[in-house]
């Protein structure tokens, strides 16, 4: 499949449909491709798709979507979710995009114990098909039975208030806030964060009280409710191992119990929960303070 890629893209690049191909490149070590761009057709020789090309490419069309002419951008099937909220969002233009969706047999990862298993993200991922793409390299080939992604998320909620408070505090207490999360995250785009903004101490990086470490991530949880496809790259960025998913996927759970099921990025045009009203769907307002 690595080798149709080279060729496609070399294709088109060369033609000048596109003026530049965004793809994956080697990193320092075997299992730490890295995001690229190649402007070039013997830039494109450096071009890899393995099962460790683990990073969403989604987020990177937002500064792609700037430049001039077309970007082609490999997207695997849970990736085209991402895009389909950014052109929602009109932070990317479709027109501007040369979509070549590529197949995927789930996405590994190295451990501390230098032993390869599939991400986490990959246990529970149901999104094995392109949502949006003008060509396809590859097939899907995820067969393995899916976990129930939900499975984490209730277990806290089944914690006493305390026990709740002491699983996070231990999770969120390991941030060193270096905003790996954020930066990687396709559903934070914001021109400006306020989490940059000097003026109400909120840009520094290190978490003075518990209340600063806490009010990062839930600020950031909330940020993306409604909008996160659950790609999960927040957590397999972080450095250190902090379950950040689990937020935003309690944050999903919320929605579909009280708002009807969806799926953000499912298209490119349906209103999300939050920002549309349903008479027929949407929780009453004494649902919601039942169960607060």
């Amino acid at each position: 499949m690595q080798e149709r890629m080279r060729i496609r893209a070399k294709e088109l690049l060369t033609s000048g449909a596109v003026q530049r191909v965004l793809g994956w490149k080697k990193g320092d070590f075997p299992y730490n491709p890295e995001p690229a761009f190649f402007t070039a057709e013997h830039e494109l020789d450096d071009l890899v798709y393995d099962r460790f090309c683990a990073a969403n490419l989604s987020g990177y069309m937002v500064e792609a979507n700037k430049q001039d002419g077309k970007t082609l951008v490999f997207l695997k099937p849970c990736d085209t979710y991402s895009f389909n909220q950014l052109t929602k969002e009109n932070r990317v233009s479709r027109d501007k995009a040369w979509i070549i969706g590529v197949g995927c047999e789930g996405n590994a990862e190295v451990d501390e114990m230098q032993e390869i298993g599939l991400l986490e993200r990959c246990k529970v991922c149901t999104k094995t098909e392109h949502k949006v793409f003008d060509e396809l390299i590859g097939e899907d080939i995820q067969t393995r039975e899916k976990e129930d992604r939900f499975e984490q998320v209730s277990d806290v909620e089944k914690m006493s208030p305390d026990e709740r408070f002491g699983f996070w505090q231990n999770q969120l207490s390991r941030c060193i806030r270096c905003n790996a999360c954020r930066n990687v995250c396709p559903a934070c785009n914001c021109k400006k964060c306020v989490f940059d903004s000097g003026k109400y101490d909120t840009e520094q990086k290190a978490n003075v009280t518990s209340f600063e470490e806490q009010m990062f991530h839930i600020i950031r949880a909330y940020h993306v409710a409604g909008r996160c496809t659950d790609c999960g790259e927040c957590s397999r960025v972080c450095p250190q191992a902090i379950d950040l998913h689990l937020l935003n996927r309690k944050m999903i759970k919320d929605i579909n119990e009280l708002y009807g099921e969806f799926q953000a990025g499912d298209d490119a045009e349906t209103p999300g929960p939050l920002t549309d009203y349903d008479a027929d769907t949407d929780a009453d307002p004494s649902v919601v303070y039942e169960r607060g």
